[in-house]
């Protein structure tokens, strides 16, 4: 079975680095990337095409749920 390919996307690098590393733990999850804004993170999904993508809500310009929208 194929691991489930995730893409986080959060302003902060050590929450990123922390969800990553529990993310990583799990035999069936891979991180295939991280975003630190709202462009990266829709650049990034377009590009590796995640089956889940991690939206941090609270962000400075565009919020996550715009971020959410676009992506899907």
């Amino acid at each position: 079975m194929e691991p489930i390919r995730v893409l986080i996307m959060d302003d902060h690098p050590i929450f990123r680095q922390g969800i990553r590393w529990i993310l990583n733990s799990a035999d069936d999850i891979k991180v295939i990337g991280e975003a630190e804004n709202g462009q990266e993170a829709i650049e990034m999904a377009d590009r590796l095409s995640p089956d889940v993508v991690l939206v941090d809500i609270n962000l400075p310009g565009m919020n996550g749920l715009e971020i959410a929208r676009v992506i899907k």
